[in-house]
């Protein structure tokens, strides 16, 4: 089942801190987005020893019958509270720069990373919704996609300044700083890790300058695989390194065909009407988006479906084709899917990549 000694990957969650999950369906396990399911999936994921615990930002659903997204807890609360009720594994939360002043932020996150021991990162998200901060009066319609990403780039220079330096001056385009002062510094050295994943090529360019690691995506494995070597080569020719992780969802049953016939089951359970507002969020437009959304279905990522063996083989096969540094793991039912993959797919994973 694995071969092919490699260096160490992540393994870590993506929280399910949003009512729904990451599959669109009305035949899924009810994922109420609230926090008792989210700490016993961050229980059992750090007992298990897994890498990391990644929460998105979200502040308006997608209706439709699920109401999908619609009920949502805050980011770094909820990370914050995460981190107390965990050991080991990492925590990352998120943070828009268009709702938050860069001195707040780095406080926030430097809070995170004291209350968890130096376990925090900050997952920046540049790219907005508009229909979702045009609702708290916070979009800038005079920001282009440009100008959105020259805010974020100025703000998370400031924010890493204030985790290493005394004071702080700034007089830039869209944020100012006057001896500016953030006291304690982060535990974790030299900074809190820093995640992004910006799929446009100024977004990518941001994200492999400023961060740790990247998110990266694509509809074929050649996709993927391909935006996995840009962004280790860009950074090596900026004379730095960058872990590349994607997401995948596990559905897993006691036979292939069961595993199957379940995916099945969410994809004839498709909140179309939900699907049809993502797209429209991710500035998808024109043609017959119902048959585009009929088309993209109720998952929302790359899947590894069937038995835990077979599940085991198409994560191995995920992380060597696109040449990933870790997986952020989505699950139907967090709690079960994550028993299953601690019992009969982690243990090989940490054999090989190791």
């Amino acid at each position: 089942m694995f071969h092919s000694p490699s260096r160490h990957k992540d393994f870590g969650v993506f929280m399910p801190m949003a009512n729904g999950g990451w599959i669109i369906s009305r035949n899924t396990p009810t994922l109420d987005g609230l926090y008792p399911q989210n700490r016993a999936a961050a229980v059992l994921a750090d007992q298990l020893g897994l890498d990391f615990l990644m929460a998105m930002g979200k502040f308006r659903g997608f209706g439709g019958d699920t109401n999908h997204w619609g009920v949502t807890l805050e980011s770094v609360t909820m990370m914050a509270a995460l981190a107390e009720a965990t050991r080991s594994i990492r925590i990352w939360a998120t943070i828009h720069p268009m709702l938050q002043n860069p001195a707040v932020a780095a406080k926030m996150i430097t809070t995170l990373d004291h209350i968890s021991g130096g376990r925090a990162g900050l997952n920046i998200v540049a790219g907005a919704y508009k229909g979702e901060f045009e609702q708290m009066g916070a979009w800038d319609d005079r920001l282009d996609h440009d100008g959105r990403y020259r805010l974020t780039e100025e703000w998370t220079s400031i924010v890493k300044r204030l985790w290493t330096e005394d004071s702080v001056d700034h007089a830039g385009e869209f944020f100012t700083m006057q001896a500016c002062q953030s006291l304690p510094k982060p535990l974790s050295k030299p900074r809190p890790s820093i995640i992004c994943a910006g799929m446009s090529e100024r977004g990518f360019q941001f994200s492999v300058r400023e961060a740790d690691a990247v998110f990266i995506g694509g509809r074929t494995p050649a996709e993927r695989r391909d935006a996995s070597l840009r962004a280790k080569a860009a950074a090596e020719r900026l004379g730095t390194t960058i872990r590349t992780y994607a997401m995948c969802t596990i559905v897993h049953g006691e036979t292939d065909a069961a595993a199957e016939a379940t995916a099945r089951r969410f994809d004839e359970g498709a909140d179309i009407e939900a699907i049809i507002a993502m797209l429209q969020s991710w500035g998808m437009g024109g043609g017959d988006l119902r048959a585009k959304a009929v088309s993209t279905g109720a998952f929302m990522t790359q899947t590894a479906i069937g038995s835990p063996a077979t599940c085991a083989e198409k994560v191995q096969a995920f992380v060597d084709d696109a040449e990933l540094d870790g997986l952020m793991l989505i699950f139907p039912d967090y709690v079960e899917g994550l028993t299953m993959f601690g019992a009969e797919i982690l243990p090989g994973l940490r054999s090989v990549y190791s």
